[in-house]
């Protein structure tokens, strides 16, 4: 028979000490926490209007409900990019936006990776106007390196910048392309016409003479505004005697001129070469130089231009191919901007052609009607809408393709083995070698590559036929080993011409 409990006993005792703990409340602050059965939670739900209870979702719900749910994900993340909807490039209007959102003639709404140089010129023009003080500024760098943009962008944001300071006036602003001038020595009847715009020349007095009597008076450096000129295409206006350039640039240091004159121009040492009586004045002009884009600087600014666009346009290895490229050539991001064009018409043509093969186009061969096209888009699919890598590299080898590529790539095996030794023998700085040093290292190719070379007196015909095609230079030696050879090409046009063979291409490398 089971024992029962004295209630005398110490264990009964502790049971009775713990169950006092419990119902102590706050007077205790070691109470342990009392264990609740489910039907104590139901009970304390129906007497307490605060908590509520726990409802137990559908599997369903519960995913719906998540924080890493799609659809939650897109609500409370607003700054992700939302998805952009397939393109028809049957349809006009969609082909037309597209062709001028990488048109070189359509301003981007913002001018990327070149906010260092803005900055340097923008503070170059507020500390003149400020201080009241002439100056001038030369901006160079190769073609379609962003800098006639970027001082469209400066000159709007120095007249704001003005505005919204108390006790300065806004400048004057005179910004002109000097090829589109009659004649050099216009551009200073312009600047004295933004002073004097009532006033005309009396006299023999040149409008030249005029200003320089005008920013040597005292009286009119309080009676002018402060002026900004941004001449582009200044190396228009070298002339023989270079008397032009010197002047406008002379202007700036007269004691009481209002000039702020920005030059933009490609050559680099202008201001060197042509300038250099400024030089010994100590009147040099401030030099901002725009390099050339890089392959990561093309790449954003083409995918910043075509986030105007609703859709996809261009697969990302496309546009990274045509960076690549344009940047290893020139990285002028005009070209950039026509090879894209270019691949877009590409691919117009590709479609244009397959829809005549199956019927879709009309009689005249062109489109279908937007309205019409929208009923085809479920046939292609979007891998086949969007500009592939394979209609970049066309519309790549089109703009950069040259008569010398094509001959090259016509040449037999061995003779375009020999360019493909010369490129590397002439990589270490060396400009001209003899057939015997080239026989050596086109021996070393063919060896790597498994292909029988051919003789001596082979090699040295198969040269002078690359001198009789202009690829080769071969000097005069009575033994045809010690001719001298120089290459008369860029060694950039074999390396392109030979890119898509993978022997070359692994020999290049």
């Amino acid at each position: 028979m089971p024992a029962i409990a004295d209630r005398s006993s110490s264990p009964f005792k502790a049971m009775l000490a713990a169950k006092s703990c419990e119902l102590a409340g706050s007077g205790g602050c070691c109470t342990p926490q009392k264990r609740r059965l489910r039907s104590d939670t139901a009970l304390a739900a129906k007497e307490s209007p605060v908590s509520t209870p726990m409802k137990l979702k559908s599997p369903r719900r519960r995913l719906d409900s998540s924080p890493s749910s799609p659809a939650n994900r897109i609500k409370k993340d607003p700054s992700e990019k939302t998805l952009k909807k397939c393109w028809n490039p049957r349809d006009v209007e969609q082909m037309r936006d597209v062709k001028e959102a990488v048109h070189v003639s359509t301003a981007p709404s913002t001018v990327v990776c070149r906010e260092d140089e803005q900055k340097r010129v923008l503070d170059f023009c507020k500390a003149c106007v400020q201080q009241e003080k002439a100056g001038s500024l030369y901006v160079c760098g190769c073609p379609g390196t962003g800098k006639s943009l970027s001082m469209e962008l400066v000159k709007q944001q120095v007249i704001d910048w003005a505005k919204m300071q108390e006790g300065l006036q806004s400048p004057e602003v005179l910004a002109m392309n000097c090829t589109s001038l009659a004649n050099t020595s216009v551009i200073f009847s312009k600047i004295l016409g933004m002073h004097q715009p009532k006033k005309k020349s009396i006299g023999s007095t040149s409008p030249l003479q005029h200003l320089q009597n005008l920013y040597s008076n005292k009286q009119a450096q309080s009676s002018s505004k402060m002026m900004l000129i941004i001449a582009d295409e200044l190396d228009y206006l070298i002339t023989r005697d270079r008397a032009v350039l010197h002047d406008l640039f002379m202007l700036t240091t007269f004691p009481f001129s209002r000039c702020i004159l920005i030059g933009i121009a490609n050559s680099i040492d202008l201001a060197d070469r042509f300038l250099p009586r400024l030089q010994s004045l100590n009147c040099k002009p401030m030099v901002v130089t725009f390099r050339a884009y890089s392959k990561d600087q093309i790449l954003s600014i083409l995918q910043e231009r075509l986030l105007v666009l609703p859709y996809i346009v261009f697969h990302q290895q496309a546009l990274e191919l045509c960076a690549r490229k344009v940047a290893a050539a020139s990285g002028d991001m005009r070209k950039a901007l026509s090879v894209c064009r270019s691949a877009v018409e590409i691919l117009e043509a590709e479609l244009r052609e397959s829809a005549s093969n199956t019927g879709l186009t009309s009689a005249e061969g062109d489109f279908v009607s937007p309205r019409t096209a929208l009923a085809y888009e479920v046939f292609p699919s979007q891998e086949n809408n969007t500009v592939r890598i394979d209609h970049m590299a066309l519309a790549l080898s089109k703009t950069f393709r040259s008569p010398i590529v094509d001959t090259i790539q016509s040449l037999p095996q061995h003779q375009q083995i020999i360019l493909c030794s010369a490129v590397k023998y002439f990589r270490g700085g060396k400009k001209d070698t003899t057939v015997g040093e080239l026989n050596k290292s086109y021996i070393d190719i063919c060896k790597s590559a498994l292909i029988p070379p051919v003789g001596i007196l082979e090699f040295s015909s198969m040269c002078r036929v690359l001198n009789d095609q202009g690829l080769f230079k071969l000097g005069q030696s009575r033994d045809d080993k010690f001719k001298r050879v120089t290459l008369k090409v860029d060694g950039a046009d074999i390396s392109f011409a030979l890119q898509g063979v993978r022997l070359f291409r692994n020999c290049l490398q």
